[in-house]
């Protein structure tokens, strides 16, 4: 049975026109991020890479969800974010790097809430 590829479609339900809700990134080397992985901004570069919250170089703050993979283990690539006023993001469908507990996840969903990025439950 074939694989079937997630797209956008499976966690972005709005976002506002014109590209307003979308940032143009860079990710850093070394990531290698998913479509719809919750992401962070490295405060030193500038670059996004995976959510971490045990992380002290600003990746612990939750920024945006990425919307497309980008294979950046090799150097750094560009990349597409949902940074704001969007209902966003299926909750169940968001992608989480690493292994973050329940409490990590719902206060990284309370920061992109405060970005305008709306998770809301499957129903």
């Amino acid at each position: 049975m074939p694989t079937m590829t997630k797209t956008e479609g499976q966690f972005l339900k709005y976002e506002a026109p014109q590209g307003y809700s979308r940032d143009d990134v860079i990710v850093a080397s070394g990531q290698n991020i998913a479509i719809g992985q919750v992401v962070g901004r490295i405060t030193a570069s500038g670059k996004i890479a995976a959510f971490n919250p045990g992380a002290s170089d600003g990746t612990q703050n939750a920024v945006g969800v990425s919307l497309a993979a980008v294979d950046a283990t090799t150097g750094d690539k560009p990349g597409v974010i949902v940074a704001r006023h969007a209902i966003v993001v299926d909750r169940d469908n968001l992608v989480w790097g690493g292994s973050p507990n329940n409490a990590q996840k719902d206060a990284a969903i309370a920061q992109l809430k405060a970005l305008g990025i709306l998770a809301r439950a499957t129903v």
